[in-house]
This record gives structure tokens, C-alpha cells and sequence, in this order.
């Protein structure tokens, strides 16, 4: 899976090249692992020693003009430890979207470690009454926006990394409905076991935005950043599951 979506993502890379960045992503993916599971036990002041935001006025901003605010981020870098650092280092109370898992022990597992200094989960099944049940709160909700979305979902389709992609409109819906300020998080790995994130304003007036349009913008941001450090992002998942069908069209950038 992880050489298939290399090779498929960048066919101008020689076989050579593309066996180096398998080695060198599960170099990063073995470091990943065993910093979610220490997430278990480490202690606030060692996760802010670990990681920092670099410009948190980017999201106070928004906290002291009173209004929530939703973060768009990616299976990039180690996100299970920026999660958490948003939670310690954010003045929104941070909620969290996850999928159900079959396997409820690991479930249950998972939301301990993730709510762990704060952050609120929410199930894919709840988000809209999570919304309305939080509208009179300052919240930061976080949407992964990589993932694979069913086909039961409404999706904007474009090229990513070369190939036809489904992306979920979730982060750039409800924005739009609620007229919520949206921040991209980039995550850098500094070195083993330390990270640094940084605040992006994706869009601060969602309302007035044409549909497809944030979507859009998110995509080119973590595509560059993929074709930049590809190693950093998360090969060993089904992205390209969902196929295109006849009456479904590539956004177009007019």
C-alpha cells in the first residue's frame, strides 16, 4: 500500500527514489508510533517541553473577538500529539472529530489518550448537534480533512497528488453555516520526539467564499507540503478508496 501510493503520487520519481522514501517514512512511522503510545503517560509539562505553537495569537485573534473558530489539519507529522498540544497551549475549548471504531477497546483506548488534557471528542455521528449544542461556546473544532470519505458523503472532487481524489466537505460546510474563521495547522517534526506547529489563517469570511473554494485552497496546502517532506504524511492508509463516478466533475479553478 505505502509503495503503490508513493509510485502512484509521484510517477516521476525513479524506483530508486521511491524505495528511499518508503525507507525514510517508515524511519518517521516507527518514531510515530511510539510517541502516541508514551501520549499514554506523559505529563503536560513534558508535552510542552515536546512541542510548541509558534504564533498563538493567530487563533487568540479570534478568542478575543469572540468567535469560534474551526482548525483544518492532516495525518501529517505526528497530529495525535498536536491535538493534545492544542488543548494545553489554546484559549478555544478544543474539540476533537473522530470515526467510530469496530474494535471498541482500542476505541476507547484512543478517545482516553486524546481527551487526556482536555479536548472534547465528538462522533462523526454528532457533529452537527455537537455544533448547536456548543453554539454559545468559544470552540476550536478540529477536522482531518485527508481522510477517505464513503460514498454516502457529499465530497469535492480534484486532483491531489496526481491522482482523482474525494475530499469531505465537512470543515468547509460548516464554516460556511456558522460563519466560523478557519485555521490551518502545520505540523514540523524538529527532530525526534519535538515538534513545532504553525497557525495559518485558511479563511477568515467563509460566508463569502464560493462552494469548493476553501476545500480547495486546504488541499494545495497540504499538497505542497507533502511534495516538500512526502515521509512526514501518512502512506499507509486507503486514501484513493473512493473512485470517481460518470457524474461526478474535477473542481475546476476558474
Amino acid at each position: 500500500m505505502v509503495r503503490t501510493n508513493l509510485q502512484n503520487s509521484f510517477p516521476e520519481k525513479t524506483p530508486g527514489e521511491i524505495k528511499n522514501l518508503e525507507s525514510a517514512f517508515y524511519s518517521h512511522f516507527f518514531d510515530l508510533i511510539v510517541e502516541s503510545v508514551k501520549l499514554f503517560s506523559i505529563s503536560k509539562e513534558e508535552l510542552n517541553r515536546r512541542s510548541r505553537i509558534l504564533n498563538p495569537e493567530v487563533l487568540d485573534r479570534f478568542y478575543d473577538e469572540g468567535k469560534s473558530i474551526i482548525i483544518v489539519g492532516s495525518h501529517y507529522n505526528n497530529w495525535e500529539l498536536g491535538a493534545a498540544i492544542l488543548s494545553n497551549q489554546v484559549k478555544h475549548e478544543i474539540i476533537g472529530i473522530y470515526s467510530p471504531m469496530s474494535n471498541k477497546f482500542f476505541e476507547d483506548k484512543i478517545l482516553r489518550s486524546r481527551s487526556k488534557f482536555g479536548m472534547e471528542m465528538l462522533s462523526t455521528k454528532k457533529v452537527k448537534e455537537g455544533f448547536e449544542s456548543h453554539k454559545n461556546e468559544l470552540t476550536a473544532t478540529i477536522f482531518a480533512t485527508d481522510q477517505s470519505p464513503t460514498y454516502s458523503k457529499n465530497v469535492h472532487w480534484t486532483l491531489f497528488l496526481n491522482q482523482p481524489s474525494a475530499i469531505p466537505l465537512g470543515a468547509e460546510s460548516y464554516a460556511r453555516e456558522y460563519n466560523f474563521p478557519l485555521v490551518y495547522m502545520f505540523i514540523t517534526k524538529v527532530r525526534r520526539g519535538y515538534y513545532e506547529m504553525e497557525a495559518r489563517v485558511l479563511e477568515a469570511n467563509p460566508t463569502q467564499t464560493r462552494p469548493g473554494e476553501i476545500t480547495e485552497r486546504h488541499v494545495r496546502w497540504l499538497e505542497d507540503r507533502i511534495k516538500d517532506t512526502p515521509q512526514f504524511w501518512l502512506w499507509t492508509h486507503k486514501r484513493w478508496k473512493r473512485k470517481m463516478k460518470e457524474e461526478d466533475k474535477l473542481y475546476v479553478t476558474h
